[in-house]
């Protein structure tokens, strides 16, 4: 590969002065040498020195003196040797000349292009540099500088894999079946600063190929979005946060339930307490007896243990946690929570879950806020029926092959056809002091877990509320080799 004329100095002036002394001194071997003596091919080897300090311009200049000295050499030779094969020797050397300064030109001017390409690329904002096929970094442009911390000159040679220490969101192998087959690639990439700080870019892989096809190099090009991926994560932190307010929010509406529910058990092992203790009091004491009591107390204690322990997963502030979900068992947990509300509520529920579900991956404290919403509002909503019964219906099933719907049914005052286009917009209510958030956050939970929350009216009466999921677990994040 040729290279760019080299700037002035006094170490410029070497080249130069070597070049013209190994010229002059081909042209006096060349003249006092029989002309079949083809020394005049050397000259090839001045038009190449030339090229390391002269432009385009400048290699032909020097080539067509090469030329007019083979020629002057020839004329000026001793006599001797076969003339014929004298001037076959010039021809041949000419021809040498002018090939050699033909292609350093060429490949002159293709450096000329490949600098001004660099200089645009070091004008773009975006942060470029390409490598081979051996991850060796060829070219570092400077908002790569800027962004990474590591200079052109620190950069160049050092593997980029370990340079960045990146982090994929697939593996590595897998990102380069796609840029074999593709030639391109796109994703989410974590890299590392020089002073260590973490920085997430959008990155493009162009795969650059020879003339044969075959694969030679990477070029990349990154974008810095650390600052849109923490403004989403904080979005993120500040939508779980309402979340769980809500959850709260609901709790505190079925206070009076929850103690009811708690105060069952306590009540009954009180009571069961003290009939243990007249047992073992009698003459002879009733070890039987006791023993029943001893065990409904601990039944009783369970039970409670159970409902305080629902309550404290719903009003926990847990980070979002995907896993293997049956979604029937969530269903039934939230069920026996409302028990108590329901029947303060003289709401009769019906219950149809379908058995053999596929597993799906869903958080369980979100997805059961979900249908602890819905439950809640199938409740509210009738809470001014009287002339019919009260009925609520939860039931599941699948909807497609790897689809499955959870389905909450009222016998309630209905919708409003005019407001199911702002049913789960934010902040949109038609109860008396409503925030209008439990719709919009319940659709907000299923559409982030890839399935949809829909609101129907029912038949006679009432609203069907009905919400699907998809089981997608995701891949994790891999370093690079």
């Amino acid at each position: 590969m040729t290279h760019a004329p080299s700037s002035g100095g006094a170490s410029s002036l070497v080249l130069p002065i070597a070049t013209a002394a190994f010229a002059i001194a081909i042209f006096i071997v060349d003249s006092i040498t029989p002309v079949d003596f083809n020394l005049a091919t050397l000259y090839v080897v001045v038009v190449l020195m030339a090229s390391r300090f002269c432009p385009a311009r400048g290699v032909l200049l020097v080539a067509l003196g090469c030329a007019c000295l083979t020629v002057l050499g020839f004329s000026l030779s001793a006599p001797g040797g076969s003339l014929l094969a004298g001037i076959t020797n010039m021809v041949i050397s000419l021809a040498a000349i002018g090939l050699s300064a033909f292609l350093v030109v060429r490949g002159l001017a293709a450096d000329a292009r490949l600098r001004e390409q660099a200089k645009l690329l070091d004008l773009t904002h975006d942060t470029v540099f390409s490598r081979d096929m051996d991850d060796t970094i060829t070219f570092w442009n400077r908002s790569a500088d800027e962004l990474y911390g590591w200079k052109r000159e620190e950069a160049l040679g050092e593997v980029a894999c370990q340079l960045l220490k990146k982090s994929f969101p697939v593996s590595i192998d897998e990102i380069m079946a796609e840029l074999l087959r593709t030639d391109r690639w796109e994703g989410e990439v974590v890299h590392r600063k020089r002073d260590g700080t973490r920085v997430v870019v959008a990155s493009r892989w162009s795969l650059q190929r020879d003339t044969r096809g075959r694969p030679v190099g990477i070029v990349e090009t990154n974008n810095d979005i650390t600052a849109r991926k923490q403004a989403q994560e904080a979005l993120q932190q500040a939508q779980a946060n309402l979340e769980r307010l809500n959850r709260v929010m609901l709790l505190g509406e079925m206070a009076a339930s929850i103690v009811h529910e708690v105060n069952q058990p306590i009540t009954g092992s009180s009571a069961n307490a003290s009939a243990g203790l007249r047992w073992l009091a009698a003459q002879p004491p009733e070890i039987e007896e006791a023993r029943q009591a001893l065990e409904r107390i601990v039944r009783d204690a369970n039970r409670a243990s159970e409902v305080i322990g629902r309550v404290r997963s719903l009003a926990k502030k847990l980070p979002p946690h995907k896993s293997a979900l049956n979604i029937n068992d969530a269903v039934r947990e939230v069920i026996a929570l409302t028990q108590s509300e329901l029947r303060r509520t003289r709401v009769i529920l019906r219950t149809g879950l379908a058995s053999g579900l596929p597993l799906v991956a869903a958080d369980r404290v979100q997805l059961q806020q979900v249908v602890l919403n819905l439950i809640v509002n199938a409740i509210e909503a009738m809470s001014e029926v009287d002339e019919r019964p009260r009925e609520l219906s939860v039931v599941s099933g699948r909807s497609e092959p790897n689809d499955v719907f959870v389905e909450v049914r009222d016998s309630g005052l209905g919708l409003d056809p005019a407001s199911l286009d702002h049913l789960f917009d934010s902040f949109y209510t038609t109860k008396p002091g409503g925030t209008g958030m439990g719709l919009a956050i319940s659709r907000s939970i299923v559409e982030a877990h890839g399935g949809q929350l829909s609101a129907v009216p029912n038949e006679p009466y009432g609203a069907v509320f009905r919400f699907t999921h998809r089981s997608r677990m995701g891949r994790r994040g891999t370093r690079c080799r």
